[in-house]
């Protein structure tokens, strides 16, 4: 058996490549949108791609089965209740899929969606214990799939939740305490609330130490699920809407167009959305007025489909010679509106001095003397919820967390100072340029963050 986990830190998101290497038949599991990297592992290993199945309708990213269908002539597969535009197999429970002496077995797991399904792996088809199971966002490492995406229309949190429940207590807790278990999602994706860092775990360890999967009542574990989840962003639905769609492929060489001065300055007047790549001190220095600044060096993609809208056309300003990686990553989120990128954007930067502004950045003392000031400014906290328990917050102190923020904007005053801040400095940057962009006239954030700011103030001179 040929098994790979293909991990995307952007995104939390892992897939996977099952074969039977002796006649050379694969199947990948919730693929991303640019396949290259499967094709190529296919390629390089003597394998034909004949399936594809996605464990539910993705709302973090958008999944590549169309891309590996067309490439592969391939299936789609997914569990018995999905409904799609395309062609699919719909894979019920029990069902087998054979690939020489490998075998994978469907184990429906509703909850995080109806449509959701787990995969049994067997390296040899009689095996009676599987060698893993691929649990989609049903059972994750440490914590479980949420219930309240709203990406399923027509069904409550609570409907899911009491699902979920008979997923992971009466279903996955069965399996053997030796069967890996290879999530969909690691920590730091929003579609669970407490997910570990690490890949793979066993079904004995999670038994053992997930709190989700201790024996408890329905109701006891809706409740559990349920409370303290952060807010999904704001491009889940129309992402989990995007993979029921017969939608367009992605096209590397079509997304990542270079722009002259002219043609970026044409849509720039006609309205496109500047998105900023760069770090939050370099688009500090100076970016075009109206940018909104969303730094790759982090989690961009999700942080992107947070403050843009999918609808709006698209102008990048990126880091040198990651023009490419950043309309990829808008891709896989299905922002496609990409018009291109700027090409040399320092030196364009430089002839376009006229629109170019600094980003107001202030120390965490510095913040504190204007706050005592006569005119104070009203402070935006853009972190979440969970952040602010943990860690505590300044009083008065505006709380609306960034997944929040494009809808709730108009909450905060137009007629005074807005200094915003997260735990360390990277999330305010976007906040303030969001609201630089929606035409906020005096915003900051603070270098540091909420850190910083809990660090005692020196002790005046004497």
């Amino acid at each position: 058996m040929f098994f790979a986990q293909y991990y995307l830190d952007c995104l939390s998101q892992a897939s996977y490549m099952i074969a039977d290497e002796r006649n050379g038949q694969a199947v990948v599991v919730d693929p991303r949108r640019d396949v290259s990297e499967y094709l190529a592992d296919a390629r390089a290993r003597g394998l034909t791609v004949v399936g594809v199945i996605n464990t539910h309708f993705h709302a973090d990213f958008v999944a590549g089965h169309l891309e590996l269908a067309d490439s592969t002539g391939a299936w789609i597969g997914y569990g018995s209740r999905a409904e799609t535009e395309y062609p699919i197999r719909k894979l019920a429970e029990g069902e087998r899929i054979t690939l020489g002496d490998v075998a994978l077995e469907i184990m429906e797991t509703p909850g995080h969606t109806p449509e959701s399904i787990s995969v049994l792996v067997y390296e040899h088809g009689e095996d009676t214990v599987p060698y893993g199971v691929l649990t989609g966002d049903a059972l994750f490492i440490g914590d479980v799939g949420r219930p309240d995406l709203l990406a399923s229309v027509g069904v409550t949190a609570g409907e899911l939740g009491a699902m979920l429940h008979d997923s992971v207590q009466n279903k996955l807790m069965t399996l053997p305490d030796e069967v890996r278990v290879f999530p969909a999602h690691g920590a730091g994706s929003a579609c669970g609330k407490s997910l570990s860092t690490e890949k793979q775990s066993t079904i004995g360890a999670q038994r053992a130490t997930n709190y989700a999967c201790a024996p408890m009542s329905r109701d006891a574990f809706v409740a559990l699920v349920t409370a303290g989840q952060p807010a999904a962003p704001g491009y889940f639905a129309y992402d989990a809407e995007l993979n029921r769609r017969n939608r367009d492929r992605y096209d590397a060489a079509a997304a990542a167009r270079s722009l002259s001065r002219a043609e970026f300055a044409e849509l720039r007047r006609s309205g496109a959305v500047v998105v900023d790549a760069r770090s939050p001190q370099d688009f500090a220095v100076g970016h075009l007025r109206g940018a909104v600044n969303v730094p790759a060096d982090g989690r961009f993609a999700e942080q992107a489909g947070t403050v843009l809208d999918p609808v709006d056309e698209l102008v990048v300003i990126a880091p040198e010679n990651r023009e490419e990686e950043v309309v990829t990553r808008l891709a896989r989120i299905g922002f496609d509106r990409v018009a291109g990128h700027l090409r040399d954007p320092e030196d364009a930067l430089e002839e376009l001095a006229d629109e170019v502004t600094p980003a107001s950045r202030l120390t965490a003392a510095q913040l504190r003397a204007a706050l005592a000031g006569e005119h104070p400014p009203v402070v935006v906290d853009v972190r979440t919820c969970g952040e602010r328990e943990a860690n505590g917050f300044i009083d008065d102190a505006l709380h609306i967390p960034l997944s929040e923020l494009p809808r709730r904007a108009d909450e905060l005053p137009t007629d005074r100072p807005l200094v915003v801040h997260c735990a360390g400095g990277h999330r305010s940057s976007i906040a303030a340029s969001l609201l630089r962009h929606r035409g906020f006239g005096d915003v900051s954030d603070v270098l540091g963050g909420h850190a910083a700011l809990t660090q005692p103030a020196p002790p005046a001179a004497a």
